[in-house]
């Protein structure tokens, strides 16, 4: 804050509106935690949609969401230089991500998915240093790149080194996930948050609103309680709100930080899988999630 006055002149007050950085890490693990909820919560609507139906459906309800916040605030339209960045957002958050880690895990578990996935942040600290030119400390890659060597290996000892086509699904969901992860947090420095996705799932609305009329007109849904609780916390909570409180965060702590933060992730994923899905866990599980930890707070101690 900063107080001028003089015996002329009136006093004004001018108040930063961004968030500490203390606030930022906490918005930024809030949408950790939504995130750490979309495997189980789609395994939930699985068992009801298609996965054609789901992740159509999904993008529709949360655009709804999106677009309703927007009208009733009247936040203008994006300027035209951004709007190429938003469909990055659309195409790699909105559609790409949902649709390649929904058909991975009608074959795959929710607890193997969720340790691939966990590649994410290094995936997306690594597009960051080659869209932004950030520069993170040697320090800081030394953790990241540790705590990947940790996901890995859970990975390969839990399906004993063979890759199978939901991995390719998964590491293909890594890509397009880790390039709107850059993008969104790059927007949200120059604009809110929870409208570089709004205006992103608005952006689909035009194509996922028909694809769901299609899609449901060609698979079967069974509606029940699993099915429609799942449905609505991916669309609400990892498809707009989770992604709000994400990229509010990114902005405030910075894209490499933030994406450390979702080492943290495929543990928790893994916790919601024995307790919503009943799916048990290895004894490898506590070894790699002591080993993430660790790795989370020297990344977040080391300076950019």
């Amino acid at each position: 804050m900063r107080v001028q006055s003089s015996a002329t002149t009136p006093v004004t007050i001018a108040v930063d509106s961004r968030p500490s950085r203390a606030t930022g890490t906490l918005l930024a693990a809030l949408g950790v935690v939504a995130f750490s909820l979309t495997f189980p919560a789609t395994a939930w609507g699985l068992e009801g949609f298609g996965p054609w139906s789901l992740v159509a459906v999904r993008s529709v309800l949360a655009a709804l969401i999106a677009g309703s916040c927007l009208l009733a605030l009247r936040v203008p339209l994006p300027d035209r230089r951004h709007r190429a960045g938003l469909a990055v957002v659309a195409a790699g958050v909105v559609v790409g991500f949902p649709l390649l880690t929904t058909l991975a895990l009608q074959t795959s578990t929710t607890a193997h998915a969720a340790v691939v996935v966990g590649l994410l942040p290094l995936t997306t600290a690594l597009l960051s240093a080659l869209r932004m030119g950030t520069r993170p400390s040697r320090t800081f890659w030394t953790a990241a790149l540790a705590g990947a060597a940790a996901v890995i290996a859970f990975t390969v000892q839990q399906s004993g080194g063979a890759l199978t086509t939901a991995d390719l699904y998964l590491f293909a969901a890594l890509l397009v996930c880790a390039a709107g992860y850059t993008e969104g947090g790059r927007l949200a420095g120059v604009m809110p948050g929870w409208q570089v996705i709004g205006w992103a799932l608005v952006l689909c609305l035009p194509f996922t609103l028909p694809a769901a009329v299609l899609a449901l007109s060609y698979e079967p849904v069974h509606l029940s309680f699993h099915s429609v609780s799942g449905l609505l916390w991916v669309a609400a909570g990892s498809q707009f709100l989770g992604l709000v409180v994400w990229y509010r965060g990114m902005a405030t702590i910075g894209i490499p930080k933030a994406s450390q933060l979702q080492l943290a992730q495929p543990l928790l994923t893994l916790v919601w899988s024995v307790l919503l899905l009943g799916e048990h866990l290895t004894v490898a599980a506590p070894l790699t999630a002591a080993a993430v930890l660790v790795c989370i707070a020297v990344t977040q101690r080391a300076r950019g």
